[in-house]
């Protein structure tokens, strides 16, 4: 009785079966990205509180590091100078990023939409701040009081170079967060790829 052989598959059944699989995969998470994707803003206000305490740190090594690099309490704006913009940016950067990082992270979806969850949630607390500090009065300027370590600026009226440093600041924050979130949701899609590939 002769012996019927079966075939193994070859390289384009193999490869047949790997284009279903990540088939499949796509569709599952594309399922998943319309019941859980969009923007989730309690991991933008944690992503926010984790860059708030992570630009407190940094500030307060900044602050330590001033006795060699100007950056003290003690010394003005024109004191300061580059160096000082450039330990500020790279603070507001490190820190926004660390922050859209972890909503991007906590959401799973739509990284860069949390990033920007991240810094809008950041500009509101600002917003609220000013305001509560206009309305009420400069004794109930809370961020004052908790006397954190910062680089400092000028006070008064706003000057033109006050003016660059904080939109340099807010687009650093933007920048930052933005690619923070992107950064986040990665670890998620290299799980995806290694579930597909299964």
């Amino acid at each position: 009785m002769a012996r019927t052989e079966h075939p193994l598959p070859g390289a384009d059944g193999m490869a047949r079966e790997a284009t279903s699989r990540e088939a499949t995969s796509r569709e599952a998470m594309a399922v998943q990205r319309s019941e859980f994707g969009g923007t989730k803003w309690g991991a933008a206000f944690f992503g926010w509180l984790s860059a708030t305490g992570l630009a407190v740190l940094l500030l307060a090594l900044v602050s330590a590091a001033g006795t060699g690099s100007g950056l003290t309490e003690r010394a003005s704006a024109e004191a300061i100078g580059w160096r000082g913009a450039v330990a500020l940016l790279v603070v507001l950067v490190v820190s926004s990023l660390a922050g859209g990082y972890v909503a991007g992270r906590m959401s799973r979806f739509d990284g860069v939409r949390q990033g920007l969850a991240v810094w809008l949630v950041g500009l509101v607390v600002v917003l609220l701040c000013s305001g509560a500090v206009a309305l009420l009065g400069s004794e109930f300027n809370v961020l004052a009081r908790l006397e954190l370590p910062r680089i400092p600026v000028g006070g008064g009226t706003a000057t033109a170079a006050d003016l660059v440093t904080l939109a340099a600041g807010a687009a650093a924050t933007l920048v930052g967060a933005l690619l923070g979130g992107a950064l986040g949701t990665r670890y998620h899609r290299r799980v995806d790829r290694a579930g597909s590939a299964c």
